[in-house]
Parts: structure tokens; sequence; C-alpha cells
């Protein structure tokens, strides 16, 4: 008997693997749905919003290294797709939309909510085509599988609505070929690199996510090079734990050891990273960056040697032409640095810390209510959560706090928007994760800003019974925001959110909500609500003033965070 178009699809997506697919049910993707329905080991998982859907199948993808799957029916539900997978395509992992189209017939008619899908996702999709007969399959969906995996980025399929249940006339099983090869440079292209390096007497390594399968390689680089190792925040995973190399983040989330040992260093080595932040690059050094990508050789700083190939591979070959470096000052001064400053960010995390600011501006700075601040509670999940707990983080402070309080040790993992900074996506990745991995501990830094986006997908948690854990910064703030406004020497202006209890919001919903508001429940809160079964949103009322200082405050920062500071506290002309 011959198989429909979706049946195909369905049954290709169960032989790659993939468990999960994300979506709202509608009108041309219910041949699909109805394909999932009848078909073993291939679970539908209904959103209340398409961006939490794509979220969710990115967030597998990112976690697993395999295909994650979304669906979006015609239209409206497939524009709403295209934030998360915005998401996937900046994360560079692969993600499988399948759309739903208008008939056949009204294509190119203006129908009702049509929208042409290949024109509407070019910019995202590495990969983008609309299915016009069944003898197209399963050729069309390997070639999208394929680009997918191999570019590890975002394929489109979309499926008009009188075409998934037609029949194949010829059908065949999905071949799909996805063994990826494993690259170096040559040889006289290692011997520069080499020579540039030995030659430094003082080496720095910034180290991304691209070196991640290549730890042994790179703590080995950095130990015959007496290199500290300022790590990305997508290399936390990884690098973070046993490493007596690394010395944090650089950026607006950094340290000033971080910071010390970028422009302190005579050569900079950039192991699978496209850090973004050209001003945070050092100035006057020797470059040698290794990435996978060609284009991204030189892409952010200049480069005098640029090896494209497996960070891993290459390193293999390197290491054998590195000499020994006999000063091994610039790593234990950047490592003296580092520990001093950890040493200041735990007595922020101490609850019982308060500001000490003196003079006209005590009342805007200080912690007049006594507020929780938001370093002890980062603080304090990270001292409860799991060894093998999964974080992920809304863009914003969130992840400033997450950055720079919670440890990625044993096997934890961690995941956010940290390439397209898009908010509202903690939440949605926590459920896609907690649905790969229902056993381990799923732990969600959420802005309040960042939940309430998509506030309706925790109703998917509770449908699911999924057990993660929601921990709400709850400063009625856009944080980041408002740091952006007054470094910039603007009072703060539109960033106040009128928030609701969230923990009763939770409640209402059928989870278990737990609302903080007072520093001295602070630490048997989080216990409880990491001990508690199913799923728990914790809310807790931060204090909206906590200032995160980057690991290079300039000067105009300063003066521009003090002048917002006086046109905050000074009646406005309207007052």
């Amino acid at each position: 008997m011959a198989r429909t178009v979706a049946q195909v699809i369905v049954e290709a997506l169960k032989e790659l693997g993939v468990q999960h697919v994300f979506g709202v049910v509608g009108d041309a993707l219910n041949p699909l749905t109805d394909a999932i329905r009848t078909t073993d080991d291939v679970d539908w998982v209904g959103c209340r919003h398409e961006e939490a859907a794509a979220f969710a199948a990115g967030a597998q993808s990112q976690l697993s290294g395999t295909l994650g799957v979304c669906m979006g029916t015609v239209g409206p539900g497939s524009v709403h797709l295209l934030n998360g997978l915005y998401d996937a395509a900046k994360s560079r992992t692969p993600v499988l939309a399948i759309c739903g189209q208008v008939p056949l017939a009204e294509i190119g008619s203006d129908y009702f909510q049509e929208v042409d899908n290949d024109l509407l996702f070019r910019d995202v999709a590495v990969y983008r085509a609309t299915v016009t007969s069944p003898d197209q399959m399963p050729r069309m969906l390997e070639s999208a599988v394929r680009a997918a995996v191999s570019q590890g980025g975002v394929a489109v399929l979309t499926v008009p609505g009188d075409l998934g249940d037609q029949e194949l006339g010829e059908d065949r099983p999905a071949r799909f070929a996805l063994d990826r090869a494993v690259t170096r440079p040559d040889d006289p292209a290692l011997a520069e690199a080499a020579e540039l390096l030995n030659s430094a007497p003082r080496v720095t390594l910034l180290v991304g996510r691209g070196a991640r399968d290549a730890r042994t390689e790179v703590l080995r680089t950095a130990e015959l090079l007496a290199a500290p190792m300022v790590l990305t925040l997508k290399a936390k995973e990884g690098f973070e734990e046993d490493n007596a190399f690394q010395v944090g983040q650089t950026g607006l989330i950094g340290n000033p050891a971080a910071s010390h040992a970028l422009e302190h260093g005579d050569a900079l080595l950039m192991l699978g990273t496209d850090f973004p932040y050209r001003d945070w690059y050092p100035k006057g050094c020797k470059v040698v960056q290794i990435d996978t990508r060609e284009e991204h050789l030189g892409r952010r700083v200049p480069v005098d040697v640029g090896l494209a190939g497996d960070v891993g591979a290459t390193l293999r070959a390197l290491l054998p032409l590195l000499e020994e470096a006999p000063d091994r000052s610039h790593l234990e001064d950047a490592r003296d640095r580092f520990a001093h400053w950890q040493e200041g960010q735990q007595r922020l995390a101490d609850p019982a810390h308060e500001g000490r600011w003196t003079g006209k501006l005590r009342a805007a700075l200080d912690n007049r209510d006594h507020e929780i601040r938001p370093e002890a509670l980062a603080a304090a999940v990270d001292a409860y959560a799991a060894d093998d707990a999964v974080f992920t983080s809304d863009t914003g402070m969130a992840t400033v706090w997450l950055s720079r309080f919670v440890t990625m040790r044993g096997s934890r993992r961690l995941i956010g928007s940290y390439n397209l900074g898009s908010m509202a996506n903690a939440m949605p990745q926590a459920l896609g994760a907690q649905l790969w991995a229902p056993d381990r501990q799923i732990v969600a830094f959420c802005g309040d800003g960042g939940l309430s986006m998509l506030l309706g997908d925790l109703m998917t948690i509770k449908t699911h019974r999924l057990p993660v854990k929601l921990v709400v910064f709850d400063n009625r703030r856009l944080g980041m925001v408002k740091l952006e406004q007054e470094q910039a020497g603007l009072p703060e202006f539109g960033t106040e959110l009128d928030n609701p209890d969230f923990a009763a919001v939770a409640t209402a919903l059928g989870l278990t909500g737990i609302r903080v508001t007072d520093p001295a429940e602070l630490h048997d809160s989080v216990r409880r609500a990491l001990e508690t079964p199913g799923p728990v949103l914790l809310d807790v009322l931060t204090n909206p003033q906590e200032v995160a200082v980057p690991g290079k405050p300039t000067v105009s920062q300063g003066w521009g965070f003090a002048i917002a500071k006086v046109k905050e506290i000074l009646p406005s002309r309207e007052g």
C-alpha cells in the first residue's frame, strides 16, 4: 500500500531519531499531525504559541546535536515560528520547520491566510522549498534535512494543505547520508601558526563553543603556552570546571581579569569562537584563529594566521610544533586577578550584604527596601541545583547573574539565546530540554519581561507534566535596557513593568508557585523549589537597582550612570 506525503515525512523523522515535534495544530497540518498520532516513538507536543515551539525544537537540537523539528500551519502559524527559527539559525543548530500552505490551486491568488513561505524564510533558512507534487518525496525531504544538518541551520519545507494526504506514485525509504568530514589545515599553515605562538612571550586564549569537543587538546595548549583562557559564555559548559587556566568571560558580562589577560597578551589564539564584540578584542597583538568555517576567519578582528578546520584535529596537529613557555607570569597574574574578583563577587552574593553608598545619590543607589539581591539568588540556585542540571537563561540581566554565579560543574549544560539575543527564550527552551532529558533537572533563569511575553506556554508545561523549575528574577524592570539607558546618561524610561504575582499565576495554572520577598527566606525557598516534584515557578522579588559592572568599565559609562541617577532623582518638567 502506497504511503502519503505526510506518512513519508513522519516515518522518516522516526528513522532519524526525532522524538518530539512541536507546534500548534491546524488545517494544513492535519494530515501530518494525524500521521504523528498513528506513529510510535514520535510525539506531538502542542504548544500555545509557535514561537515557543521553535525555541523548544532549537533547544533539543542544541542539547542533542541532532535535528529538532517544529511545525506551523498556514500563514500566521508559520509567521509565529520565525523568531525561534532565527535563534536556531544564529546558534547554528539544525532545525527542520514544516509549514502549512494554502491548497495548490490557490497558491499565488492572495488566498485567505496565504503567505509566501519561500520568501518569508529566505533570510533565516539554509534550505526552503514548497512541495508541489507527491513525486517530489522523499527526495525533497532528504535535501532539507541534509542542508540543516550539514550546514548547522534551519530548513523550511512547505506542504500545501491538499498535498499531505496524497499518495506517492513511487515510494521508497528516505536516505540521508549525514556523516560529516573532519578537516585540518595543511602543514605549512600549522608551522606558521606555531612560529608565531612560540615567539610570543605572553599568549592568551579566547575559547568558544566550537572547541567544546576538544577539551583535552585545548587544556594541553594552554599548559604548553602558559596561557590564561578567556571563555565565551557558550564555552562555560565544558571549560569552566577543573580548569587551572580559565579566567571567566569578557565583554559586558565579563570581569577585569579576563579583560587584563586579553589586553596584556602579545598573541591571541582564538579557538572555535566568533565572539562578536569588536571593542573587547585587544589592540596591537598578533592573532591566530582556528574555526571550522573559513568565512569566520578575521571577521571580528584582523588575523595574522587563519586556520580553517576542526579545532580538535587542528590542535592535535599543532601541539607537537609548540614549545613550552619559559615564563608563566602572564598566566599566574591573570589567575590571581580572577580569584580576587571572584572573592568580591561572593561577598555580593551574601544575603546579608548591603550597599554602602553615601551622599546625595544614596537613596537611588542603595537597597533601601532590603530587596533580594539577584547575585544571592543566582548563587543559591548554583548551590542547590543538581550537578547534571540543564540551565537556560533569558537574554538580559538573568544571563549576567548566571554567567557570574552559576558554575558548569559535573555534567551541567547551558543554552540560551546567546547569538540572537531574543527575549522570552528561557521558558520554552526549558520545555524542550525537559522533554529531551526527562530525568534531569531543568532550571530556567527567567527575566520577568521575558517570561510574561510567552506566559501562555506555562500551560504547555502543565499539560505535559514537565518538572521544569522556573526561577523568575522579578525586578519589575527591563533590567538590561535600564542599565543601557543609565550608562548613556539617560534617566530610566519605559522599562518599568506592572507585574502580577507570578507565583499566584502559576498556582492558578496548576503549577507550584512560590513567592519570595524576604532575603532571610531565600535559601530555604530555592531548596524547596528545586526539591518539589513537578513544575515549579519561583518568583523572587529582586532589587531593581542592582548594577552589573562590566569587566572594563569606561569613564564615560561611570559619568553617564551618575548623570542618569541625578536626572531620576530630580522631578521631571511634567512633574
